[in-house]
């Protein structure tokens, strides 16, 4: 994986896929970095997150449900956790579109 010019931008792996390193950083900071990743990207598209905070077991999927997008988890040994977030075809439902 190559690191972006700057902190704000993700790093590429493998397909060019943008991914977010999110490790060290505690509740909300995972969540917003990978908000800010997908701005502007199209649907279909993937982004990936690492993060060791063990809120985001249940904020990324909670996000990615509330925007309609897919995740999956994948824990490794080293004590984090691979998020690999397809985006959806539609934005959040009306009812979601109230908060943010």
């Amino acid at each position: 994986m190559s690191r972006g010019p700057n902190e704000t931008e993700p790093m590429r792996g493998p397909a060019g896929v943008p991914v977010v390193d999110a490790r060290g950083t505690r509740c909300p900071v995972p969540v917003i970095r990978l908000a800010r990743a997908v701005r502007g990207l199209p649907p279909g598209a993937t982004v990936v997150l690492l993060a060791d905070d063990v809120a985001a077991w249940s904020d990324v999927p909670a996000w990615a449900r509330m925007k309609g997008h897919a995740v999956s988890l994948h824990e490794e040994d080293e004590g984090w956790t691979v998020y690999e977030v397809v985006l959806g075809a539609r934005g959040p439902a009306p009812q979601d579109a109230r908060s943010t």
